[in-house]
């Protein structure tokens, strides 16, 4: 029987117009839209520029390779090619809204990008999971966003990775209600790479694309540190964070280190936590991977439940279409039950963000006569 596959990573683009043709005109000038010039696709609002990229060799954002990149119907040619059973996806233009400084336009265009998102894939519940982009300049927004898509089905919500000047860091207490009320309506808190970063691409010199890249995995780093140490999830263990798009085997380093640093540096710790770091890690936290190997032979430290595959379609970096042949050879000479691989590959997922599909079975073992 063909396993469960989830994607954990994923990306959707939406109509270059979406936030411009809806916001207000008091607020038009903050909304984010792409532009063309020459061979950079440049992402902006009317009064700052956001990201630059190069598209010369980039034909994955033009669309002529990856058919669902605009099209619902391509998307799922393209997954049933791929052997994708399900996937959760993300934004395209909404991944820069948290470079929005004004709480009002921050939220406005947030309840776009949700309405938009729950139109788009609401027909097609069988196959994707809605996430949709929390508010984060002003925190009352937060939860007041959190309550309007839980009500609508939504159980996935994303925050920023990096929380920019004026936003608290998330070892402050300023979270817990936010974290709690997330908790409470069973929508896990989303942290892709990248989003919340002034740039992704400080580096400029030799070596950049893979430094700039490589460096990203520090965002889940650093943020589930500060969720971790600082208590937040240790308050709200209803909570759950799921870091995408940063690599996974990092996680059962920062386990080790945490629990060492709790212990050894105990007279200085504070705040004192119900457990330790990793229990609560454990506990709470899960990650995406492609093609991390690591990540699965350390998963004695961090648990099997914190790791799930994606394919992160349709970007460069991604699996597609290539995702059947990683799967083939991701658990090559490591000692790990059918079971684990199963979880992994997608039942793990499906469980967090409480999806239901025919093809998710408990794998059984055969009973001795």
């Amino acid at each position: 029987m063909k396993p469960f596959i989830f994607s954990a990573d994923s990306h959707v683009r939406e109509p270059n117009s979406l936030f411009v043709d809806a916001l207000p005109e008091s607020l038009r000038r903050h909304a984010v839209r792409v532009v063309k010039e020459d061979d950079t696709m440049i992402t902006r609002t009317e009064d700052k520029v956001i990201f630059r990229l190069r598209l010369a060799k980039n034909p994955d954002f033009g669309g002529t390779t990856r058919l669902g990149i605009y099209d619902l119907d391509g998307r799922l040619v393209d997954m049933d090619k791929d052997g994708i059973d399900a996937e959760i996806a993300f934004p395209s233009l909404g991944l820069w809204l948290y470079a929005i400084d004004d709480p009002e336009a921050e939220l406005a265009q947030c309840e776009i990008y949700n309405n938009w998102n729950n139109d788009y894939f609401s027909g097609r519940l069988d196959r994707f999971v809605r996430c949709g982009v929390l508010p984060v300049r002003d925190l009352a927004n937060t939860q007041r966003e959190l309550k309007r898509i839980a009500a609508i089905g939504f159980t996935a919500a994303m925050l920023p990775s990096i929380t920019a000047p004026g936003i608290p860091k998330y070892n402050d207490p300023a979270w817990d209600p936010v974290f709690h009320l997330a908790g409470e309506l069973g929508i896990v808190l989303v942290l892709h790479t990248g989003t919340g970063a002034e740039t992704v691409t400080g580096e400029k010199g030799p070596g950049a694309a893979v430094i700039n890249y490589s460096s990203q995995m520090s965002d889940g780093v650093a943020a589930i540190m500060y969720m971790v140490s600082g208590g937040v999830l240790d308050r709200n263990p209803k909570a759950q964070v799921a870091v995408i798009e940063c690599g996974a085997s990092w996680l059962a380093a920062i386990a080790e280190r945490m629990d060492e640093v709790y212990v050894a540096h105990d007279i200085f710790v504070r705040p004192k936590l119900s457990m330790m770091p990793s229990e609560i890690i454990k506990r709470q936290v899960t990650v995406s991977f492609q093609h991390d190997r690591a990540c699965i032979m350390s998963r004695s430290v961090t648990g099997t439940r914190a790791l799930m595959f994606a394919s992160d379609y349709p970007h460069a970096e991604g699996t597609f279409p290539h995702t059947q042949d990683v799967i083939g050879k991701l658990f090559d000479g490591i000692d790990i039950s059918e079971d684990d691989k199963l979880d992994i590959l997608g039942r793990n997922a499906a469980r967090l963000f409480r999806f239901d599909h025919a093809l998710i079975a408990p794998t059984k073992v055969p009973v001795a006569a």
